[in-house]
């Protein structure tokens, strides 16, 4: 389970006042509104992605910032593939003539004339590469920095996860809480004990399809 931020542990303790005789389970889910409002509205104060994303309130609006970076980052992508590809389409072209020129000259078939006329073509051909081959750079350098998005993307989407999964943990708490006791039994309190780090231990819900075997088994 991931750590409880600031806000979030303050919202847990105004909740932890809740009215006698409310029922546990009402008292468990006001604890979690209360800390997934504090923790949906610290993303956009988190000090870690702030200075990438200084423009995003929320976390509605950072899934927005991914899904528009991505974007962004393909178009960069294929606009400089777009550019690239004609250098090299005519690189080939006139390599490919030059070969076949040359192979003539080889089997005695040109004249001086055509001799001379392969050898100028030759020449501005080999003049011409430099230029083709730093174009081409240039695009294969825009595909790179094309993938910066994904340093700043990944730091959203890790603190997004990071409240999901608090949520999922939190929520099969209270499934485990308000299970019957045989099956409340079968399962463990492990949850609410802390993270655990050993995934073989037999009460330990480890991975996703745990988590849902677990809820088939309470019946959801």
């Amino acid at each position: 389970m991931s750590e409880m931020s600031d806000g979030a542990r303050a919202g847990a303790d105004k909740t932890a006042a809740a009215p006698e005789g409310m029922p546990d389970m009402l008292q468990r889910i006001g604890h979690l509104t209360r800390m997934l409002h504090e923790s949906m509205r610290e993303l956009g104060l988190d000090k870690g992605v702030e200075k990438a994303a200084s423009a995003i309130p929320d976390a509605r609006d950072r899934l927005n910032y991914i899904a528009n970076m991505t974007e962004q980052a393909a178009t960069r992508v294929l606009n400089a593939i777009d550019a690239a590809r004609p250098v090299q389409d005519q690189l080939e072209g006139e390599a490919e003539e030059l070969v076949t020129r040359w192979q003539s000259w080889m089997d005695r078939q040109l004249g001086d004339d055509e001799i001379r006329g392969l050898v100028e073509i030759t020449n501005g051909f080999l003049r011409s590469v430099p230029q083709k081959t730093r174009d081409t750079n240039q695009q294969l350098m825009e595909i790179l920095m094309a993938q910066d998005f994904q340093d700043l993307t990944g730091q959203v989407i890790k603190k997004v996860l990071d409240v999901v999964q608090l949520i999922e943990s939190q929520l099969v708490g209270i499934l485990l809480d308000n299970a019957p006791e045989h099956l409340r039994m079968e399962v463990g309190s492990s949850l609410l004990n802390g993270p655990q780090i050993n995934p073989d231990h037999p009460d330990v819900v480890a991975n996703q399809e745990q988590v849902d075997d677990l809820l088939a088994s309470l019946g959801f």
